[in-house]
């Protein structure tokens, strides 16, 4: 197993990509930690899940633009696994698609916060348990392409997150590697709760793959950057995204 041995943080595990990222580190043979906010269902279903396969997780709520949520989730981690080796910085969202004329500073503020406010306390929080190992930072397409409409501070913020990425690369280098994913189109509640049914099936036609991604898809991508097999890589954003954004 590429993971044996070896403790993960999955944020905003209880669904969609990052549900699919925690249990395929377990599959992989990992401790996982799994965060979540409000999706208390489908972390638990995670971990159960991880348990009926041989492995071990267990799921904590947890608001992690708080201090008090992120230092419970690190000391929780470290106490249960006994140590710490792999990050992965899945939460954010869009929140609401506003144009930059109806959004006032709360907004703006509350999207900035969520999508790398979060990302610095839990690196920060981490550091003091990670002597080597992998951060994996969820950015996004929006972050190169600056989004769709209403999408400016999510872009924006993904844009700073890659930036943080290959900061941190150069700062915790060679112990640690930090690298990020950058998604396009993924079947997920973001884009259930966010996106019209057009827009989606427009871009399944434009793309050379003719689909939307899945969560496994992201998942596969992160358990590479998580493990060995990607030993030579740090500093990267890496596009996952049909063939929809070439960069």
């Amino acid at each position: 197993m590429k993971l044996a041995g070896k403790t993960a943080i999955v944020t905003g595990a209880g669904r969609d990509i990052g549900r699919a990222v925690a249990v395929k580190l377990a599959s992989e043979g990992a401790n996982v930690a799994l965060n979540y906010f409000s999706s208390s269902t489908g972390a638990d279903e995670a971990v159960a899940e991880i348990k009926a396969a041989g492995g071990n997780a267990f799921a904590l709520q947890g608001d992690l633009n708080t201090q008090e949520g992120v230092d419970a989730l690190v000391n929780k981690t470290v106490a249960d696994f006994g140590g710490l080796d792999i990050l992965i910085n899945n939460t954010g969202g869009l929140v609401a698609r506003k144009t930059i004329r109806e959004m006032d500073l709360a907004h703006w503020n509350t999207v900035m916060d969520l999508n790398l406010t979060s990302l610095f306390m839990m690196t920060k929080a981490s550091l003091d348990h990670m002597t080597n190992g992998a951060i994996v930072n969820l950015a996004s397409q929006a972050g190169r392409d600056g989004g769709g409409p209403g999408s400016v501070p999510y872009g924006t913020s993904k844009g700073a997150v890659m930036t943080m990425t290959r900061g941190l690369a150069k700062e915790l280098g060679p112990e640690i590697r930090v690298n990020a994913i950058c998604p396009g189109m993924i079947d997920t509640d973001f884009h259930n709760i966010h996106t019209k049914p057009e827009v989606r099936t427009f871009v399944e036609n434009a793309s050379p793959l003719k689909r939307q991604g899945l969560p496994i898809d992201i998942a596969n991508l992160a358990l590479f950057l998580s493990c060995d097999d990607s030993a030579f890589m740090t500093g990267t954003n890496l596009d996952i995204n049909g063939g929809m954004l070439f960069s």
